[in-house]
């Protein structure tokens, strides 16, 4: 036997003396190397130690350590299997180089794991591994051997059903693809400044003591659907997609991310979660750079609440604008916190038609019935969602539902103004769920054309200010007499002297001719139109067709001017 001979001791049972000698005679300038390895089903009944190079395939299927097991600073250049095998005691993989696959799959580690600054160059899988004690992969590296960070097969790290007992640490591994999916942490575990650059998931995991998780760095996805908290936890990650669907919130939680596109889907938050955008990278070293990574977004926005329970939520400096709400759960009770912004309407003008949009705060379900359902067809342009199916699109009736609920939440914090765009929303929904039959309809619709539902202002001056003016016009062409009728006195003088007694009589006015349109009849005008404003009578002396011109004057214009008070009202109170 000599360097680079293959090795095959199935069922062998070595003492420690036994594998020093086989060691010995596989030494070159002082290095054991070693092409293909098979110890299947051997029994190791001593401490071990295994300097070696293997550069051909290695197995130890259902081998058997009874002692302690050191592969420090060996270097594996071929498929290396552990599979079925059994550690009594700690095992060391300090510095280990793995240049192929290598399988852990259903081991046993009873002691001690070590893995630290080990290099995985292609996939590993620790499927169903039970380890018993405390395990660590501290600056482990997870990578392929083509291009780091390559969506391939190679650079997979596969931990699914694994159980952790005592504390795990990734602290500064590093990972192409991780898989952790139906794990079970017992104790903490420690996961500081993870590097995952094409995703990680950890589906259906359990963590049962563990208080912090992160800060993680992915540019790519990271997936905590259906993973079960049992502990208070801090989650901190900068991630362009976090997954949280069916994830379990049994205590208190916060997330605070940064790029992260959050799907909150049908979580189950047994106790108030807190989901927060981060004002600085976690991290300051070459991994942290955010700067050249292609984030999708700049903050964090939140994708979906369906099915969350958002009594328990709060949000702070995010972007609700892709958010679905539809059959969210108390959505009256949420609670936005610091910075945050829904969608706005498309800022071009209407195609055919000499308007644009109000500018508002709108959800995302509303932008996808504009797109899909409203009429006339043109008005559709510009809206998002316009190739959404049918089926995702949520009907008028839920649209009024949600509108009111973000409404009476902002109502719930004191945010009037925060509020007002909400009303708009409601008012909008209800406009279009009646047909034009409807009379509520023409009622809704008259008070959306003329105030914008008491929320815009300027659209109400707007009709005052055009109101006055077709009311001075009238009144010069048709409200004001040609002349001021003057009083006339006429009776009868007693020949005798006595009491006299006069009669003062008012010619009817007349219909005006010729010029009307003076300067002393507009100013005649504007303080008949001024005091209409304010629901006083001028005095002056009109027509019969002034007298009705002023009366729907004293009737409109206050209106408009009172519409357009509740508007600044609305947009000022606290």
């Amino acid at each position: 036997m000599q360097a680079g001979s293959d090795i095959e001791h199935p069922g062998t049972t070595f003492s420690g003396d036994l594998l020093d000698e086989l060691i010995d005679a596989l030494r070159e300038n002082g290095t054991p190397r070693v092409r293909h390895v098979s110890f299947t089903e051997a029994v190791f009944a001593e401490d071990s130690f295994f300097p070696v190079s293997f550069s051909g395939d290695v197995s130890f299927l259902r081998a058997r350590f009874l002692g302690e097991v050191t592969f420090t600073e060996s270097v594996s250049e071929g498929r290396t299997s552990f599979s079925l095998a059994a550690f009594a005691k700690g095992v060391w993989f300090d510095s280990v180089q793995f240049l192929q696959a290598v399988t852990f799959d259903y081991a046993k580690f009873a002691g001690v794991a070590r893995f630290e600054m080990s290099t995985f160059f292609e996939w590993v899988t620790f499927e169903e591994v039970a380890f018993q004690g405390d395990v660590s992969f501290d600056a482990a590296v997870f990578k392929a051997l083509s291009v780091f960070g390559s969506v391939a097969a190679s650079g997979v790290a596969d931990f699914s059903r694994c159980t952790f007992a005592g504390e795990a640490t990734f602290q500064d591994a590093s990972f192409n693809v991780v898989r952790y999916e139906a794990c079970i942490f017992v104790a903490d575990v420690d996961f500081r400044d993870v590097y995952i650059s094409d995703y990680g998931e950890f589906s259906g995991a359990l963590f049962q003591a563990t208080h912090s998780l992160g800060p993680i760095m992915c540019p790519g996805s990271l997936g905590l659907g259906g993973v079960t908290f049992t502990m208070p936890v801090i989650i901190e990650a900068s991630a362009a997609h976090i997954s949280c669907k069916r994830t379990r919130w049994e205590a208190v939680a916060t997330l605070r991310l940064r790029h992260a596109q959050v799907d909150l889907s049908n979580a189950v938050l047994v106790q108030p979660l807190s989901i927060s955008a981060a004002p600085a990278p976690f991290g300051s070293g070459p991994q942290w750079d955010e700067v050249n990574t292609p984030w999708r977004n700049n903050g964090v926005s939140i994708e979906n609440l369906l099915g969350v329970d958002c009594a328990m939520l709060t949000l702070a400096d995010v972007d609700l604008t892709p958010c679905r709400f539809a059959g969210a759960l108390h959505l009256d009770q949420l609670r936005l916190e610091g910075r945050w912004s829904f969608g706005l309407p498309p800022r071009n003008r209407v195609s055919g038609f000499p308007i644009r949009w109000t500018q508002r705060q709108v959800i995302a379900e509303e932008s996808l019935w504009r797109a899909r359902w409203s009429s006339p067809g043109r008005l559709r342009i510009g809206w998002r969602g316009t190739h959404e199916p049918a089926h995702n699109v949520p009907g008028l009736a839920t649209l009024t539902i949600i509108y009111r609920q973000l409404r009476k939440a902002r109502e719930d914090a004191k945010d009037e103004p925060g509020a007002a765009d909400f009303y708009y929303g409601e008012m909008e929904m209800r406009r279009h769920s009646f047909g034009w039959r409807k009379t509520e309809r023409w009622l809704l619709q008259a008070y959306w054309l003329l105030s914008g539902y008491s929320l815009r202002a300027s659209r109400a001056l707007a009709w005052l200010t055009l109101s006055m003016f077709t009311t001075i016009l009238l009144m010069m062409g048709f409200g004001l007499p040609q002349d001021s009728p003057k009083q006339q006195a006429t009776g009868t003088v007693p020949v005798g002297g006595g009491k006299v007694i006069f009669e003062i009589d008012q010619d009817d006015p007349k219909n005006p001719t010729g010029d009307r349109f003076t300067t002393k009849r507009f100013e005649k005008a504007l303080n008949v139109t001024l005091n209409s404003v304010v629901f006083r009578s001028s005095g002056q002396d009109l027509t019969t067709a002034g007298s009705y011109i002023e009366m729907a004057s004293r009737f409109s214009e206050p209106v408009l001017l009172g519409l357009a008070v509740l508007a600044i009202r609305g947009r000022v109170k606290r």
